[in-house]
């Protein structure tokens, strides 16, 4: 059975069961909606724009958010694998702190900035800056030395180095490390759009919690887990591909 297919089966089955249950009436129905409760909501949602305009601020927070990780991320990540005095200072210092789970940094965001745009950011940028970075240290520390001395020999100094052998080298690693990044990144815009009323996603979750909306919860969900998979098919799956390729890793 072709991939394809046997996706489509599956999900298949998994609405079948839903519907079944859902008519079962083990639970209300503002409890457990059926999947036709749940598509006339994403229907309802689009056709008054709250759908649409969610998605385009939330996409804005994150395009934003998570552009400053990479800005930041990378250069750090390039410092800690081949400077060892910043490796042992704040290398140890971006270790600790990936330990902290992202929803750690909202109160202290909420002390920094208050109710506030940058307060959402600025959890977003902490959930994502971390394993970015780490990763591209990690892509760094494992360049062959052999690549390095070789370029030496040739003449590669300084940016040239960096831009011409150890970026390269680190690549598949610091394209792990976005990705991964990716995924905090966008759980942290979540829960820093629960804080409080900002037109995102966040606060569809919180409108359908407090209005007793079970239908509008799953619905904003499937939008969550539809965006994230739809980034990840048309932006980090070609990048990874096409970095297998790059480096004779893909199977024929």
């Amino acid at each position: 059975m072709n991939g394809w297919r046997l996706k489509l089966l599956f999900f298949v089955i998994l609405l079948v069961i839903w519907e079944g249950l859902a008519r079962l009436r083990l639970w209300p129905a503002y409890v457990f909606p059926s999947p036709v409760d749940v598509v006339q909501s994403i229907l309802s949602g689009f056709g008054d724009g709250s759908y649409s305009l969610a998605i385009l601020t939330s996409m804005r927070r994150i395009l934003i958010g998570y552009g400053l990780s990479l800005g930041v991320g990378i250069p750090l990540g390039l410092l800690l694998g081949r400077i060892r005095v910043v490796q042992d200072t704040i290398g140890t210092l971006v270790l600790g702190l990936q330990a902290l789970p992202s929803i750690c940094w909202l109160p202290l965001a909420l002390l920094w900035f208050g109710l506030s745009e940058t307060a959402i950011l600025f959890v977003v940028v902490m959930g994502a800056v971390l394993s970015v970075t780490l990763s591209t240290a990690d892509g760094v520390r494992n360049t062959p030395p052999l690549y390095i001395r070789a370029a030496r020999t040739m003449g590669a100094r300084q940016w040239h180095l960096y831009s011409g052998v150890i970026l390269p080298a680190a690549l598949p690693a610091i394209l792990s490390g976005m990705k991964l990044g990716w995924s905090f990144a966008w759980r942290s815009l979540m829960a820093g759009e629960l804080l409080y009323v900002s037109l995102g996603l966040g606060q569809l979750l919180t409108m359908g919690r407090e209005l007793n909306d079970m239908s509008q919860v799953i619905a904003t969900m499937l939008m969550i887990v539809a965006i994230g998979l739809v980034v990840d098919r048309l932006v980090f799956s070609p990048l990874e591909r096409h970095a297998r390729e790059r480096w004779g890793l893909s199977v024929a």
